[in-house]
């Protein structure tokens, strides 16, 4: 594949390394991004990364000379990238003839954002509901095997490709950057994405773990054809400065090349030690993460979600950040807590209108929407199994020893409920292989969107785990 690249993705690729580490070191080098500026790439002219994303939409030519690029993308519209084999002769000869992993994301450029970005993508859900911010073009792609987009990761997708063969991928981005900016009067400036690769090989246990090469690029999202309105608007704007001022800005290249980052952190489980709560059952527990718990978690979430009168006025507008109420700071930059949860509800929907009124309204007073649907689950102790005595009515007698945890369901899907359950148990979804639901003389029912949609609200379930010795996965069994 080396040959492809050309004269101009080389020139491309050079102005990038050089210009790239400066602007990472102010955008990544952040807590959220869980790295330290050690970690960065070396910023040398000469390094020949192991592999190069190419996106076929043409960078801005209003861009400063030792600025990031900037391209710009129309909203639903597919946009190539082709994965590049850019490996010297005998360089990384554990990954010739295999594939290697790709993920990729849509996240924010800015500081603010990226502090919010768990806020400001639930918005986005709930603003957009059923939509995915980032899609693959499945028909249009060539050479990726298994694309997968998780239903509660919108803005991530994941393929695997063989870097011997031509792999192009078209993705979508379904948001706009205008979307996350604060409502005036109309023409704000949208905000900066990044679409970020980060490529994977395979461990020792055949799970694509070890990191090989990360690259980003930043870019801005437009309603259809707004995107190409801005080029030519910024094309158009360049031609009218003199030249010497015209010598300050990077020309516009015809595909934008993403440059070396740090990759995106994940969250790994190492411990294997089953916690007090979900000890060994008469199979196997999953493995959960050190840390606090589940219980503790949704604590947590709890407090951040209510508004106290005792907040100052500084927290009550981090609060209104982080409930979706940013339109909103400006007009409550004063309040406090107390001044915000004596206002009526007529007095918010005059301020804030119907819609974001009975919301902000709702918020305050702490009420929540009911979910679709409740089950129950807990996972029976050997130590509670053993202990149990012998009575006639097992069910009486279980019920003393079981713990039982609430997973609340929207969308009545197998997909939600293996998302759910791994929550609950600090493991990745993807080691639970299936869901069974035990049914007549014990046989095992495979659970689906059909199965769920027809629970009764509150069932209750007692969660059997089984090992998959074939792939270090779990089988669920709801009893």
């Amino acid at each position: 594949m080396q040959h492809i690249t050309d004269t101009h993705t080389h020139t491309h690729t050079h102005t990038h390394t050089h210009t790239h580490s400066s602007v990472f070191f102010d955008v990544l080098a952040l807590p959220i991004f869980k790295q330290e500026e050690s970690n960065l790439p070396a910023d040398s002219d000469n390094k020949i990364l192991p592999f190069q994303y190419v996106l076929c939409a043409a960078t801005s030519p209003a861009v400063k000379l030792h600025d990031e690029t900037l391209t710009y993308l129309n909203q639903g519209q597919s946009y190539e990238i082709r994965m590049l084999d850019n490996r010297k002769i005998g360089e990384l000869p554990e990954i010739t003839d295999k594939m290697v992993k790709s993920i990729i994301r849509v996240v924010f450029h800015d500081r603010r954002l990226q502090y919010t970005e768990h806020q400001q993508l639930e918005g986005w859900r709930w603003n957009r509901p059923g939509d995915r911010i980032l899609d693959l073009d499945i028909p249009m792609s060539v050479g990726i095997i298994d694309p997968r987009a998780n239903p509660t990761q919108l803005n991530t997708v994941e393929f695997l490709w063989d870097p011997s063969k031509r792999t192009s991928v078209f993705i979508q981005v379904h948001c706009i950057s205008t979307e996350f900016t604060m409502r005036k009067h109309g023409g704000e400036k949208g905000v900066p994405f990044r679409i970020q690769i980060d490529t994977f090989k395979e461990n020792e246990s055949e799970e694509y773990t070890e990191h090989l090469h990360s690259a980003s690029c930043q870019v801005k999202v437009f309603k259809p054809k707004g995107a190409d309105r801005k080029q030519k608007t910024d094309r158009e704007k360049m031609e009218k400065k003199a030249p010497q001022e015209k010598e300050k800005y990077q020309p516009s290249y015809k595909t934008t090349i993403l440059t070396e980052c740090c990759p995106w952190p994940e969250v790994t489980y190492v411990s294997n030690s089953p916690s007090p709560g979900f000890s060994t059952s008469t199979h196997n527990s999953f493995p959960v993460a050190e840390g606090c718990s589940y219980i503790g978690f949704c604590l947590c979430v709890s407090l951040l979600q209510n508004l106290l009168p005792t907040a100052t006025p500084q927290d009550a507008q981090q609060w209104l950040l982080r409930n979706r109420f940013s339109p909103f700071c400006r007009l409550f930059t004063n309040f406090s807590g107390a001044d915000l949860l004596k206002l009526t509800r007529e007095d918010v929907i005059q301020i804030c209108g119907p819609a974001d009124g009975i919301r902000l309204f709702n918020a305050l007073k702490g009420r929540v929407v009911r979910p679709r649907l409740t089950i129950y689950v807990c996972q029976e102790s050997q130590q509670a199994r053993e202990q149990q005595p012998k009575h006639e009515n097992g069910d009486a007698a279980a019920n003393t020893f079981f713990v039982y945890h609430a997973i609340y369901l929207e969308e009545l899907t197998a997909a939600e409920l293996t998302e759910k359950i791994a929550q609950l148990f600090n493991i990745s979804p993807r080691q639970i292989n299936q869901i069974f639901k035990q049914g007549p003389t014990g046989i095992h029912v495979l659970v689906s969107d059909e199965m769920i949609q027809n629970f009764q609200d509150e069932v209750c379930f007692v969660l059997d785990t089984m090992k998959d010795d074939s792939n270090d996965g779990y089988h669920i069994i709801l009893k």
